[in-house]
């Protein structure tokens, strides 16, 4: 087909350069740089305005071992562009440039707003057609489509370097930009922003934690069948500007101010001595299946981009769908890996982050459409010298594989058999303490063969995806109702118990035992040898009312409601004591594994077990609900032991505590206490009398202290 754009520009244009792939400011103008091997033509459009006529067309002239070039004088920080692409239109076999559609950079740095898919301006066929994608929509999209911005990467970082916490001291926060101050009880001057993120780190400060884990703060794009439904994708997880920072997170007081103040951000959380990890989503883009909105990777280079049916070398009309969400991003083909290690360099020297989880990562090892512990991209990221130097966190599974324990050294894994032990164990499920030693210990049986530590296990009981901790101790099911899908979504395997009442109840006896059940679950959590991972507002028990995939509520199911920081001061009082317990003590933040299980029920040198009685625990007894064991400071150079009474049985357990010789146990915690006894202050601790039994009451959690006699 012949062009119907025309070269229409009065500027200065060069041939320029082929790096670095986008818009680069350079003395004078501004370097563009666009990947497509399978463009005939690439047309570079300048805008004046967000939903004006273009200023410029301008025939990118120079290509370059696939890489499309020019340089323009006489532009500046700001400028608006985007692209039109020309080439064959052959869905069926995965080809659909079509000139009509104005498409984003990928390596655009920020962007003046939101796609709206306006009469469907947004998909690149016709959706009256009998063709549906076999046909092509040759109606202009330019006035809905968000421009790229040239962006200025300067900024004063007073002397900000990156803190490099080792992973086994770190307390990772999960937790929402947005939501963590949208709610009107925040108090901040710019609720739901990176700015106002910046009034409550002194909170986070005071809680002990020093990472936060930011669900995507990458451009991302909301479905129209969420927007016809008055709901929004809130998690972010549809990604289409990975350079980006989301700009729905900044104040909006100028084009492209999304970028300065995140980096504004990051600054002052590592003031503060916390690191910054981003939830990044490279398994997927926001563009869907064959019948999604073509906003730029589709429409750049479309068999590039995503895996397709048929081969790399014959790609077919429809999309590879290992993530769920319509497409799989190609990482067969070495031009995705170059751009995802660009994005990563990019956040981690230009934003300043100190690490990034990826979400469904096993996506990021398959070739050939397996996972691959030996992938390319792995291999990429071992060899780069700044990336080599971040934390990296997988989400180690994705719609068809479940992939925990099997990523290679330099990572961690969110350790999804952690929290489902956990889960059960405080549940009071039998047949659960054998698991249970394994995952308090770090995992050993999950991360040891291959060279890595207990800290390459991310510990969690909760996250964003599921229920909060509240909900965890309040709902046997699944209340989803709000999502508009007849409570089908989300799933239905929640290892949750409601103690008695479903929801919400004014039964004394009812909260206090959920109470007692959260303290349970914080205690496995942040005792346990490995990384802990806190869902953002559990500390206060914030509840999102039963809704266990509240990915679409933009509103106060997900809003963190302050006032319930002073409601629930006593569960908020004992985090934070754990996490200072936790700093207090290094055994509990060992580089190497605890020797764990032994299998014949021997003791070994830094972790003793025992059931009640000092006897060996009833490792294969499926009614066996209580576990105890003793850890040596001596391990870590303190002169301390700990002795831990796990007590998921609903009935007392009377306990013989071991000698130690010199010392004398004494009580830090037992959540079957009162708030405010339930966990001692520093240098209060209760001698236990008589010295050598503790009574454990049902479904309770007891660590005891012993030091050298005053």
């Amino acid at each position: 087909m012949p062009s119907v754009l025309e070269h229409q520009t009065t500027r200065v244009v060069t041939k320029g350069l082929p790096h670095p792939l986008g818009a680069t400011l350079m003395e004078g103008g501004v370097n563009f740089a666009l990947y497509s091997q399978h463009a005939r033509e690439v047309f570079l459009l300048l805008f004046g305005a967000d939903d004006g006529q273009p200023t410029d067309v301008i025939r990118v002239a120079e290509c370059t071992r696939h890489i499309w070039h020019c340089r323009v004088q006489g532009l500046g920080a700001g400028q608006r562009y985007g692209y039109k692409m020309m080439g064959d239109f052959d869905p069926a076999h995965g080809l659909r440039f079509n000139q009509a559609k104005l498409l984003l950079d990928p390596y655009a740095k920020a962007v003046t707003g939101k796609f709206r898919n306006e009469a469907n301006l947004l998909l690149a066929y016709d959706p009256a057609s009998p063709l549906a994608d076999l046909s092509r929509d040759l109606r202009d999209d330019s006035a809905v489509v968000p421009k790229a911005l040239v962006v200025d990467d300067r900024f004063d970082w007073q002397g900000d370097e990156p803190l490099e916490i080792p992973l086994e001291q770190l307390v990772v926060y999960e937790v929402h930009a947005k939501g963590f101050t949208a709610h009107a009880s925040s108090g901040v001057r710019h609720p739901g922003t990176y700015l106002g993120f910046i009034d409550r780190i002194t909170y986070l400060k005071e809680l002990g934690i020093n990472a936060v884990e930011l669900l995507p703060v990458q451009e991302f794009h909301v479905e129209d069948a969420l927007s016809e439904r008055d709901l929004t994708n809130y998690w972010g997880y549809n990604t289409i500007a990975f350079f980006a920072p989301e700009s729905f997170y900044s104040t909006r007081r100028e084009p492209g101010c999304a970028v300065t103040e995140f980096k504004t951000l990051v600054r002052e959380l590592h003031k503060a001595g916390i690191e910054v990890i981003l939830d990044v989503v490279f398994n997927h883009t926001a563009e869907g299946n064959e019948r999604g909105p073509t906003m730029s990777f589709r429409g750049i280079d479309n068999p590039t981009w995503y895996a397709l049916t048929g081969s790399q070398w014959e790609p077919a009309r429809y999309y590879l769908n290992h993530t769920g969400c319509g497409n799989t991003v190609n990482f067969d083909h070495p031009a995705v890996i170059r751009f995802v290690m660009d994005c990563l360099r990019y956040w981690a020297q230009e934003m300043h982050v100190d690490g990034f989880r990826f979400d469904l990562a096993s996506v990021l090892g398959r070739e050939d459409g397996f996972y691959r512990k030996s992938a390319s991209f792995f291999d990429a990221i071992a060899q780069d010298p700044v990336l080599c130097r971040v934390k990296l966190i997988a989400e180690p599974w994705d719609l068809g594989t479940y992939e925990v324990g099997n990523f290679p050294v330099d990572w961690s894994e969110w350790n999804g058999r952690f929290r489902d032990t956990a889960r059960r164990f405080v549940r009071g499920d039998t047949g659960q303490i054998r698991d249970l030693a394994s995952r308090l210990t770090g995992s050993a049986d999950l991360y040891a063969d291959d060279g890595r530590s207990p800290y390459n296990s991310i510990n969690f009981v909760t996250c964003h995806d599921g229920f909060t901790l509240a909900d965890l101790v309040a709902y046997n099911g699944k209340h989803n109702e709000a999502n508009g899908e007849g409570n089908r979504d989300g799933t239905d395997d929640n290892a949750s118990w409601n103690c008695g009442a479903e929801g919400p109840s004014d039964d004394p006896a009812v909260l206090a035992l959920r109470r007692r059940q959260a303290k349970n679950l914080a205690c496995l959590l942040l005792f346990a040898n490995g990384t802990p991972m806190l869902l953002g507002g559990d500390e206060f028990l914030r509840s999102q009312g039963g809704n266990n995939n509240a990915y679409c509520q933009d509103n106060a199911v997900n809003w963190f409601d302050w006032r319930l920081v002073d409601q629930n001061a006593d569960m908020l009082a004992f985090v934070r004591k754990a996490i200072a317990f936790l700093r207090r003590h290094p055994v509990l933040q060992r580089r190497k594994f605890l020797l764990g299980l032994d299998r014949d029920g021997n003791r070994v040198p830094d972790v003793a077990w025992y059931g009640t009685d000092l006897n060996p625990p009833r490792w294969d007894d499926p009614e066996a609900r209580t576990l105890c064991y003793r850890l040596d400071g001596a391990e870590s150079g303190g002169d301390y032991q700990l002795f831990f009474i796990l007590n998921a049985d609903w009935r007392m357990q009377a306990v013989v505590l071991p000698e130690v010789e010199g010392k004398r146990w004494r009580r830090v915690v037992d959540t079957s206490l009162a708030a405010g006894e339930d966990f001692t202050e520093l240098g209060e601790e209760v001698p236990i009398d008589p010295p050598g039994h503790y009574l454990a009451n049902g479904r309770s959690t007891v660590v005891l202290v012993a030091k050298p006699a005053p």
